[in-house]
């Protein structure tokens, strides 16, 4: 994606918002221009890529912009206080946000696997954004990484895929950030216990049309008796369970 496909996909903004991501993708480009990640790509892909899953939940541009710079103070030599002269109060706070929520010791209490120790993790996240934004972005950043893990040694993958189960899927939870909560499950689960995730995926796979068939007919058929109560505008939707989600009750 460019900066004009990102931009397409947030329409409302104003010209001083419009200013402030434009400027924000040039920085971030610029600050990362020498990084690699572990796939090969440019280390800039990834800032916007957290951009782009930012947009596509509506956040507004300060949250965006934050999410372009979301590395630029742990990973480049640039300070908070030259990001609050270029981008204002603001989008430094969010930034430094998401690098103190980075440094946050989730491997130690995972490896404790107490409930309690990780209700206090989440509840100390949520604590240390006092913008909830913060938290967003983080989410954002672990669900792009989550996206692309198979580009880590299968060690890391393992350490990763279980803070996300642990932790930031239950902090989408708490958030109401349901998409981001199923793909955070489906993601872990699927390096944390592959065999039953490719049983369970190929097994929805072989269904998936009857599924198809089965919520449009049920949605009719709804549709259908709240007309009879002058509620034609209702909207019905249905989903699929997630992967995760048909494990759980498989226990």
């Amino acid at each position: 994606m460019n900066l004009e496909g990102l931009l397409e996909g947030l329409p409302d903004l104003s010209p001083h918002d419009h200013s402030l991501v434009e400027r924000a993708w040039q920085r971030a480009e610029q600050l990362h221009a020498d990084q690699i990640r572990k796939s090969g790509e440019p280390y800039f892909t990834h800032c916007v890529a957290v951009a782009r899953i930012l947009a596509e939940i509506r956040l507004d541009a300060e949250a965006i912009a934050a999410g372009l710079l979301h590395d630029t103070l742990e990973d480049t030599g640039i300070s908070r206080e030259e990001l609050e002269r270029e981008f204002g109060r603001k989008v430094a706070a969010l930034v430094d946000g998401v690098s103190r929520l980075s440094n946050l010791p989730l491997t130690e209490a995972m490896q404790r696997r107490n409930d309690r120790d990780q209700h206090f993790l989440r509840k100390m996240m949520l604590a240390m954004g006092d913008d909830v934004r913060v938290v967003l972005v983080k989410l954002a950043d672990r669900l792009h990484n989550m996206r692309t893990l198979g580009y880590m040694p299968p060690e890391r993958q393992l350490h990763i895929a279980r803070d996300t189960l642990d932790i930031f899927a239950p902090l989408a939870s708490l958030l109401g950030i349901w998409q981001f909560k199923w793909e955070l499950e489906d993601l872990s689960f699927r390096y944390l216990h592959p065999e039953e995730y490719r049983r369970i995926a190929a097994s929805m796979n072989e269904r998936r049309v009857d599924r198809e068939l089965y919520l449009e007919k049920v949605s009719q058929h709804l549709s259908e008796e709240l007309a009879k109560f002058s509620l034609e505008k209702a909207i019905i939707s249905g989903r699929p369970k997630h992967i995760y989600s048909i494990y759980g009750k498989m226990l």
